[in-house]
């Protein structure tokens, strides 16, 4: 069996996509706030941004910890194309759920579906993502393991899109983005902690790319994208601002004329 070391550069790679992950989720909530005090384009724009924002923070999030990933004995390569589409299935599951979530007149049911929805989308990127692993030997998985983190995105899944519907001021976003991000680390860690490996020492090369070679790069360009979203949504105004400031402009205009 190989030594597994999930974090071969210390608390870096672990509270950084803790961070990452976080950021994500209070992204992904503002623009929820903001959608559903929207209308028509606007507020399925506003929901496009959140899903992008929420499986965006969630994919960075798991390949950045994946950074820290070791296996004694083996190198590790990425298939390219199944990272890639992992990060697809990220955006696009939550992105169901937020939809149902915004777009659904029975708040309580669109919340259960698109949670469980988002959840088992969530935990299919992150299996999905451990699939593309390619190394020497063989992954096992425990099963009990695996149900508990599918269980654990589930639960965190619906949280969010609860905070989405419930929580609008600020300060509360903050402070549920923190926990959120705090349980989808601890839903990679537990799924993380169902593997184990059988190496097979060998001297073929490995297929796909290290993960400094594709995974930090991607990881590096995601994060940016957060970051300027989230300069973007800080800086748009809200719905109420909208209308305060037209309030104000009316006596304005009345006056000129």
């Amino acid at each position: 069996m190989g030594h597994l070391d999930h974090a071969t550069f210390g608390w870096l790679t672990p509270v950084l996509s803790y961070v990452m992950a976080s950021i994500g989720a209070a992204l992904g909530l503002r623009c929820t706030v903001r959608a559903l005090g929207a209308t028509g384009r606007s507020r399925r724009n506003w929901l496009v941004t959140a899903a992008s924002a929420i499986g965006t923070g969630i994919w960075t999030m798991h390949f950045v910890a994946m950074l820290g990933f070791g296996v004694t004995g083996t190198e590790i390569r990425y298939n390219v194309p199944l990272t890639v589409l992992s990060l697809v299935v990220a955006v696009a599951v939550v992105g169901i759920g937020v939809f149902a979530v915004g777009y659904g007149r029975d708040r309580t049911r669109a919340l259960v579906l698109g949670g469980l929805t988002t959840g088992l989308g969530v935990a299919s990127m992150h299996y999905l993502g451990m699939a593309a692993l390619r190394l020497h030997g063989q992954v096992r998985y425990d099963p009990l393991l695996v149900g508990l983190s599918v269980a654990i995105a589930v639960v965190a899944a619906t949280a969010a899109l609860w905070a989405g519907l419930n929580i609008k001021s600020p300060a509360a976003v903050a402070v549920a983005s923190l926990v959120m991000g705090g349980a989808v680390s601890s839903m990679h860690y537990t799924g993380m902690m169902a593997v184990s490996v059988r190496v097979a020492p060998s001297a073929a090369t490995l297929p796909g790319a290290t993960a400094m070679q594709f995974i930090f790069p991607l990881a590096v360009g995601l994060g940016s994208y957060l970051f300027l979203t989230s300069a973007f949504v800080a800086l748009s105004p809200t719905t109420g601002e909208r209308e305060a400031s037209a309030s104000a402009q009316r006596p304005v205009e009345l006056a000129a004329r």
